[in-house]
């Protein structure tokens, strides 16, 4: 009855859906390697970002002992001047589902040292300037003291387009610290601070802060269970049609079993009957 099982077309047939099963496992796995990864940056960013804000010079201190990934998110305060005719535009950014960019402006230190990368906000995808400084979004002239959380530089991961190696920019595909560093005339720290708080304010309509991420846990449970019960179908169901199958051919004939007896044995029970 299931004698076709081992035929050469079933056999890849029991092969792709082996695979299959393999490989809904290994996604469901994936989400919730995903899911554990968002917990722990919801707890570094929980307790980091409601931590005092500390000076460039402490936090460099601290970067120096543990690196950016522990200390991404905590708040450094900033005084001094913006220096726009170097500041760059992110494109490809959203906020609240409207398209623009990020505007990310270095922050010349009023005691000396490195100048501090600062994302000053999103500005919708009506402001078209290209050109450094960008018309409509100018901060406060002179001192200004800003607070915000500390974040790594971005790197393009296996997919993203690139920038140029080599120019002068004004605009990149994300806060690549290291590019930016490329064209500013002094130095500037190996991080950016997404701003939270400045006095004195920028005065622009366009210019919107952009807050911290929502803590939520995204939707990787939820896909994870998606691809378990994928599975459990695929597991459960395969031997059911395996079997529906196979009684279908009995019926069609397909399978009638073999009387492997001989011809004598056939007569002697024909006769007896």
């Amino acid at each position: 009855m299931y004698g076709f099982l081992w035929r050469p077309k079933w056999i890849l047939s029991h092969l792709a859906v082996l695979l299959l099963i393999v490989s809904m496992i290994g996604l469901s796995a994936w989400q919730i390697s995903r899911l554990g990864e968002r917990r722990d940056r919801n707890a570094l960013m929980a307790a980091n970002s409601n931590s005092a804000p500390v000076s460039p010079a402490t936090f460099d201190r601290e970067l120096t002992d543990s690196g950016i990934d522990t200390l991404q998110f905590r708040p450094v305060e900033v005084t001094g001047t913006y220096d726009t005719a170097n500041e760059v535009a992110i494109r490809g950014r959203t906020f609240d589902g409207a398209p623009g960019r990020w505007i990310a402006t270095p922050l010349r230190r009023s005691g000396g040292g490195p100048a501090v990368l600062v994302m000053r906000g999103f500005v919708p995808q009506s402001v078209t300037g290209t050109t450094a400084p960008f018309d409509g979004v100018a901060p406060p002239k002179g001192s200004v003291t800003v607070v915000g959380w500390a974040q790594p530089t971005q790197t393009r991961g296996s997919f993203g387009s690139t920038d140029a190696v080599a120019g002068r920019l004004d605009e990149l595909s994300r806060v690549d610290v290291a590019r930016v560093a490329k064209q500013y005339s002094g130095t500037i720290e190996p991080y950016w601070i997404q701003l939270a708080a400045q006095q004195p304010e920028t005065r622009s309509p366009l210019l919107t802060p952009v807050p911290l991420p929502d803590p939520d846990e995204g939707p990787h449970l939820g896909y994870a269970a998606q691809w378990a019960i994928f599975t459990l179908i695929a597991i459960i169901g395969y031997p059911l049609v395996l079997r529906r199958v196979a009684r279908q051919r009995l019926i069609d004939g397909d399978d009638v079993p073999v009387d492997h007896r001989s011809g004598d044995d056939r007569s002697n029970e024909a006769a007896s009957v």
